[in-house]
């Protein structure tokens, strides 16, 4: 007989493979709604790939080199038709998602380097720079409709409320701003915190704002109290660079130790490791649509996924059980460092209510 051998099926993984880049890759973002990858990296340069967790059919759509300097952040549109990037050259970009096609371009839109960007609603997006200054801007217009510097370090990151109202960012000095961008105005500054903040993030029903620290504290606010912290909790962990919501309570973190950390806030407590660059510094996370799959890049030149579904289904009870110094943190995905086959039976223990 010489029948061919039957092709190999595609094996499916749990998580789509690593997306391997020639330079360090500063900042990604997942799609809204399709399993789409945007990066921008060291040299200026901004990538669209596609992810499937079938083995192989990772793919790089387009890449864009319209950047002079490193590109510090990339965000998809709402309606996630456009690609927004920001680069150490001052300068903001808007790319069609389809072909990465130069849409819009803002060549000097800031004084400083641009290290962050939001889009507010379908017109409406805002850019933080090196410097403290903040601009919100309008696409229909094509201009800044709010201009104002009120911290004195670089701006790490922002947020904004549902209603695409209140503006938050996170600045190097510690402080936390608040902007009204429907009054176009500055509203207040928080009290400096210990460290740079450099994540922020609504939880709670957006009731309360945790912001993350580069001395590993997360701080808390409450939403109608920004002049002071209302809590604070101090991970083990040398940093908090940057900060993404799983659920209304959990948020995953990444440090400078490489370590990727599930939080819950409110009890205060760590889960365990979702996974790690082994020694390099964490750089930025991304959700994907539904929940289920965590991105992130670091210093290793790789964006790597994980498998966050099993978060969801947590419970975290107000008893706190005392912690033994020097063990290990919990494995809560099938690629973290130290999972083992009693990893399943650990979260069935925290599923189930403790009986007196």
């Amino acid at each position: 007989d010489s029948s061919e051998p039957a092709a190999k099926e595609p094996r499916l993984r749990d998580t789509p493979e690593d997306i391997c880049f020639e330079a360090t890759a500063n900042a990604i973002a997942l799609h809204p709604d399709r399993p789409l990858l945007a990066a921008g990296d060291v040299d200026g340069d901004v990538y669209l790939y596609s992810y499937s967790c079938t083995e192989g059919e990772n793919r790089q759509l387009w890449s864009s080199g319209h950047h002079l300097k490193s590109c510090r952040d990339v965000a998809f549109s709402q309606d996630g038709q456009k690609l927004f990037t920001v680069s150490k050259d001052k300068s903001i970009h808007l790319l069609t998602v389809e072909e990465g096609r130069l849409e819009t371009r803002f060549p000097k839109a800031h004084g400083s380097a641009l290290n962050c960007v939001l889009p507010v609603d379908a017109h409406i997006f805002a850019t933080g720079d090196d410097n403290g200054a903040l601009k919100v801007w309008d696409l229909r217009k094509g201009d800044a409709i709010l201009e104002a510097q009120q911290q004195e370090e670089y701006i790490s990151a922002m947020a904004v409320d549902g209603n695409g109202k209140i503006l938050l960012t996170a600045s190097g000095d510690g402080t936390l701003g608040v902007f009204n961008v429907k009054r176009r105005r500055f509203e207040l500054l928080s009290e400096p915190q210990n460290g740079d903040l450099t994540s922020v993030t609504l939880l709670k029903r957006g009731r309360k704002v945790a912001c993350g620290s580069s001395e590993g504290t997360i701080y808390l606010f409450n939403w109608d109290g920004f002049g002071a912290a209302s809590d604070r909790f101090a991970l083990r962990a040398e940093s908090v660079d940057c900060m993404v919501p799983v659920t209304d309570s959990i948020v995953c973190v990444g440090s400078l130790d490489g370590v990727i950390r599930a939080v819950n806030i409110l009890p205060n407590r760590v889960l365990g490791c979702v996974g790690q660059h082994l020694g390099e510094p964490i750089e930025q996370l991304a959700v994907a649509p539904g929940g289920q799959l965590l991105a992130s890049c670091a210093h290793d030149q790789k964006v790597k996924f994980w498998d966050i579904s099993a978060l969801g289904d947590m419970v975290v009870d107000d008893y706190r059980k005392k912690k033994k110094k020097g063990v290990p943190l919990r494995a809560l995905s099938g690629k973290a460092v130290g999972s083992g086959e009693d990893f399943f039976a650990d979260l069935r223990d925290e599923a189930e209510p403790e009986t007196a």
